[in-house]
């Protein structure tokens, strides 16, 4: 009995910190476009209308912080991210069910 619920209390502290590892990847996220599109506005505001679309420099921050952006979404979600939750079970299935009608045909 007195393991169960230190296993309980193990599952609640690893959830709580895949919570707050899920609130820090969405402050980022946040963050990142707050600060792009300041950046945007204030580059088009100053005068640089639409050439601002054709300058390397203003895709720069976005381009960077971008990169450090999707290995913080990787770190948080893992291959869950790109693949979908049940990537692996789902693909399995279908290449068993496809190994069957070859069998059977």
């Amino acid at each position: 009995m007195e393991r169960n619920n230190y296993s309980e209390e193990q599952k609640y502290i690893r959830a709580q910190k895949k919570v707050k590892a899920i609130k820090g990847f969405y402050v980022h996220l946040f963050v990142y476009l707050g600060v792009n599109v300041f950046i945007f506005l204030a580059r088009f505001i100053s005068g640089e209308g639409v050439g601002l679309l054709l300058d390397w420099s203003s895709y720069g921050t976005m381009f960077f912080w971008g990169i450090g952006l999707a290995f913080h979404a990787f770190g948080v979600f893992g291959m869950d991210f790109i693949l979908g939750k049940n990537w692996e079970d789902r693909k399995i299935k279908e290449i068993m069910d496809k190994d069957k009608k070859q069998y059977w045909e």
